[in-house]
């Protein structure tokens, strides 16, 4: 595969992607989440696959929750709403999936920066990774 070729995705990658940007969407048009899936739900070109679904409501049934933790790990002068939007949201959906759902912490962690250098900044990745890391250690010691 060269350089200029996209990267096959998993059904998983492609239904977390799709909860990003619906996500996404909600916080740039400060609409409900809820709201934004529906309209998305409805249009379902493409369709909206029932993990996407799941994940954008787990966020929005749990993002008070998401949002303490998350801010609970920023590095000191970091709020919330500092952070990009894209950021943001793939560390409320990355801690859904670790506080929420049984799925592997290195595979929630590994996709999660995946969409960072993709969809972010340069810095995005890094700054991810230590906040979600310290996120794991916290509701997933072992």
């Amino acid at each position: 595969m060269t350089s200029a070729e996209p990267r096959k995705l998993s059904t998983r990658t492609k239904a977390r992607k799709r909860a990003l940007d619906i996500l996404f969407e909600a916080d740039l048009r400060q609409l409900s989440a809820t709201e934004v899936l529906a309209a998305h739900t409805e249009q379902s070109e493409p369709p909206v696959r029932p993990f996407t679904a799941e994940l954008v409501s787990g966020v929005v049934s749990n993002l008070s929750y998401l949002d303490a933790l998350v801010a609970s790990h920023l590095p000191s002068g970091w709020i919330l709403e500092r952070m990009p939007r894209v950021d943001r949201n793939l560390a409320r959906l990355a801690t859904y999936e670790l506080t929420q759902t049984q799925m592997d912490a290195a595979i929630v962690l590994a996709e999660c920066l995946t969409l960072a250098g993709e969809l972010s900044t340069d810095e995005s990745p890094a700054f991810l990774n230590g906040v979600l890391g310290a996120v794991a250690r916290e509701v997933r010691p072992s």
